[in-house]
């Protein structure tokens, strides 16, 4: 007679020591976002001043064929602005990823699973073409479905991944293909792409502060759940 085998029990997840803190890195990863949001903010109010006070007579910063003409008051600070928000955008992404590599490493060590997607993704993912267009929301997916497999996934999630993409479309975005000179041209010519674009980014920083908040409160449930069973 054969002997029927036993079901493989489901992994038990590692215990609460072997847990890293999420709290933390939530919170700088909102505050960085919502600095982020401002810089934004604060990018578009200078497109709405240049569409405003009207291209000189003496024409684009950029005037072709390799010369540039100096440029007034209200130009030279939006370089600032420019360059202020570009470090803080180094900044944020840089805290973002850490939070998201803390939370993968949890999940991990919840759900016994491996990772879809392995580490080096963590950070190729955003830069390779055609797989940045999937690759960075499978990362933040896994870490919710590792863990609650039952829940669906969080709506805010796929908001986010839009916005993303929204903001990275036409080039006017999150990653410019013009230089700033070029930039402020367009301001002058035609400002409503440029402020649409802004909006977006807005809009996604804000989204992706939210599913911070979203994700590392369900996780934090979960490792207090161990915490109590280990107690």
């Amino acid at each position: 007679m054969i002997e029927k085998e036993s079901p493989v029990p489901a992994p038990l997840p590692d215990p609460a020591s072997a847990l890293r803190p999420v709290r933390g890195a939530a919170r700088l990863a909102v505050v960085a976002l919502a600095l982020a949001g401002v810089a934004w903010a604060v990018r578009a109010v200078w497109h709405v001043r240049l569409a405003m006070a009207g291209e000189p007579a003496s024409g684009p910063p950029d005037q072709g064929n390799g010369v540039h003409r100096p440029l007034n008051a209200l130009e030279n600070s939006y370089h600032l602005v420019d360059s202020a928000g570009g470090a803080v955008t180094v900044v944020c992404a840089i805290v973002f990823l850490l939070w998201l590599d803390r939370v993968r490493d949890n999940a991990r060590a919840l759900s016994g699973q491996d990772a879809r997607y392995q580490y080096l993704w963590l950070f190729l993912g955003w830069i390779v073409p055609i797989a940045n267009l999937w690759i960075p929301r499978g990362m933040v997916a896994d870490v919710h479905g590792s863990v609650f497999p039952e829940r669906r996934l969080p709506a805010v999630v796929n908001w986010w991944w839009g916005l993303w993409l929204a903001g990275l479309a036409g080039g006017v975005g999150l990653i410019y293909a013009d230089s700033t000179d070029e930039v402020i041209a367009r301001a002058y010519q035609g400002v409503w792409p440029l402020l649409a674009a802004d909006l977006v980014i807005v809009a996604a920083a804000a989204t992706a502060a939210l599913m911070v908040h979203t994700l590392t409160t369900t996780q934090q449930e979960r490792i207090d759940e161990v915490a109590r069973t280990d107690s």
